[in-house]
């Protein structure tokens, strides 16, 4: 627009006009919206004081300029409809509503008619309403449509989605995705995402591979903060200095300063002055600066590495093609057996490489690929308990007394299970085991439990770990339960002791840990980190 960096364009630009075909009725009058087509791009024309000025441009905003500068004569020259080359303009959807089971109303967006369903997140930012202000955004989204059936959501907390409530950790979120999933009609489908946003997928692929036919994740980011085994990550200096832009969100300071933070992958049409001022109005719709910084603070105590080697469904992994994201990506699909590549020209995703990325990701979710792996594998998480002193108190009470007790143990523990979503596995004499979908709910449980039978003079000990079993019917064998009874034989009396992979999923539960340090676990190979659970 007049006043904006953008780059002008030429004469030469100028947009190219299809005539009407024969026997078309005359062009519309002036005073009647116009459709106008030029180079991959598209703009709507509305009358304005006796010229037509732009408030829809749909693909490029460097092109703003020269169209601005139509008047009545080209505008009436262009009327009718044309369509830019390669392009299909979709309509902005209309903005619905799903609430879940707590409560929470979550907004969402339908576009495109292809033939598979594709569930697509956003990274941080408030999706449903706002991209369709923004050129290249709007390219982006349009070219999703032009194969598939398009998901959009706004997660809770931010956005049109209800945001007096807590930003979701990622079993919430995956709750909050299949809760617009069941809304939109749809059982099965793939879904996509740039960098944080595919973290929730994978949870999701390796929980519920039944509903997953396939993942794609743009620039992917398994975790925030670099390790010794994860290079790939910001350090502490830049996590710093994160926090410190953050503060500032909302403004258009903060959003030029986000985008220099980011100038190796912001080039072409997101290092603008337009889309600096765009970016600042979608974080002012998004949320409030203080749940910025509380999003920035989950996802950088995530960790999704060990959520992926249970991945089933096919993953398609793209990438810039320069060495550190190719490394980074090899290092993930190594973790993930039905991981492939895609590159686009580095380093930045441009709006010239749309078309490129959009025909691999679409040939990808349209192909024939298959899940690998035994269908009856999912990833969950295990509770263990574990009555202290049970044989004491046995020997004290007497056995009809003690077969009392352990009923009444047993029937508070299978409420809390169902309260919180769990499914109830086996007694274990003097425990229990529980599989659950999400791991905070499973903490939340084993507290649960050792609050609701300390009135009958018990404690317990209690164990998790998040890992891949096999399913039996309400039955599960596999590595993890293994790993989950270890765990909670370490456990002191009244501890609920975790997995780092338990801990690495929570982030933004409100769950607090303590490091309990490296353990050898009888039977199991390696050195296994725990965390005891605090609140």
């Amino acid at each position: 627009m007049p006043g904006s960096s953008d780059v002008p364009v030429g004469p030469a630009d100028r947009p190219t006009v299809e005539p009407p075909p024969e026997g078309a009725p005359p062009s519309e009058p002036a005073g009647q919206a116009l459709t106008l087509a030029i180079p991959d791009a598209v703009g709507v024309l509305f009358p304005h004081r006796g010229t037509h000025r732009l408030v829809d441009l749909t693909r490029i905003a460097d092109h703003a300029p020269s169209i601005c500068a139509l008047g009545p004569e080209d505008c009436r020259e262009v009327a009718g409809r044309v369509r830019p080359r390669n392009t299909s303009v979709v309509e902005r959807p209309d903005v619905e509503f799903t609430r879940t089971e707590d409560g929470a109303y979550l907004a969402y967006q339908v576009f495109g008619d292809g033939p598979v369903t594709l569930f697509w997140s956003e990274d941080t930012m408030a999706l449903v309403d706002s991209w369709w202000d923004s050129p290249p955004e709007r390219a982006w989204h349009e070219g999703l449509a032009r194969f598939a059936r398009v998901v959009i959501y706004d997660r809770r907390g931010i956005g049109l989605s209800s945001r007096n409530i807590v930003p979701g950790n990622l079993e919430t979120q995956v709750a909050d995705i299949l809760a617009v999933l069941d809304a939109v009609g749809t059982e099965s489908c793939a879904f996509g995402g740039f960098l944080e946003s595919g973290a929730p997928n994978t949870l999701l692929a390796a929980t519920y591979p039944e509903r997953v036919s396939g993942l794609v994740w743009v620039m992917p980011v398994a975790r925030t903060l670099r390790a010794p085994d994860y290079p790939w990550a910001a350090g502490p200096d830049e996590i710093q200095r994160e926090r410190e832009i953050t503060a500032g969100w909302g403004t258009v300071a903060w959003a030029r300063r986000w985008v220099d933070l980011w100038s190796d992958a912001l080039a072409g049409p997101w290092g603008t002055e337009s889309y600096i001022r765009f970016l600042a109005t979608v974080s002012r719709r998004t949320c409030t600066p203080d749940v910025a910084m509380e999003l920035n603070e989950i996802w950088n105590a995530t960790d999704v590495r060990g959520v992926l080697p249970s991945i089933r469904a096919p993953v398609l992994l793209v990438v810039p093609d320069a060495e550190d994201p190719l490394d980074h990506a090899r290092y993930l699909q190594a973790g993930i057996p039905t991981a492939e590549i895609a590159t686009f020209p580095a380093p930045v995703l441009d709006y010239r490489d749309f078309d490129a990325v959009h025909t691999a990701i679409g040939r990808f979710i349209g192909g024939e690929r298959r899940a690998t792996g035994p269908e009856d594998r999912v990833l969950a998480t295990l509770l263990m308990t574990d009555i202290v002193g049970s044989t004491r108190r046995a020997t004290e009470v007497g056995d009809a007394e003690w077969r009392r007790l352990l009923a009444e143990h047993d029937e508070r523990a299978k409420a809390e299970i169902e309260r919180l979503r769990g499914t109830y596995v086996d007694s274990t004499g003097d425990g229990l085991l529980a599989r659950f979908d999400g791991p905070a709910r499973a903490i939340r449980c084993a507290q649960g439990i050792a609050e609701a039978v300390r009135p009958l003079g018990m404690d317990i000990r209690a164990g998790l770990h998040t890992g891949e079993v096999e399913l039996d019917g309400d039955k599960v064998r596999g590595i993890a339960v293994h790993i989950g009874a270890r765990v909670a034989a370490l456990a002191h009396p009244s501890e609920v002791l975790v997995s780092s992979t338990v801990k690495d999923l929570v982030a933004g539960s409100g769950l607090a840990f303590e490091d309990a340090g490296e353990h050898e676990l009888k039977g199991v190979p390696d050195r296994w980190h725990l965390y005891r659970v605090l609140s």
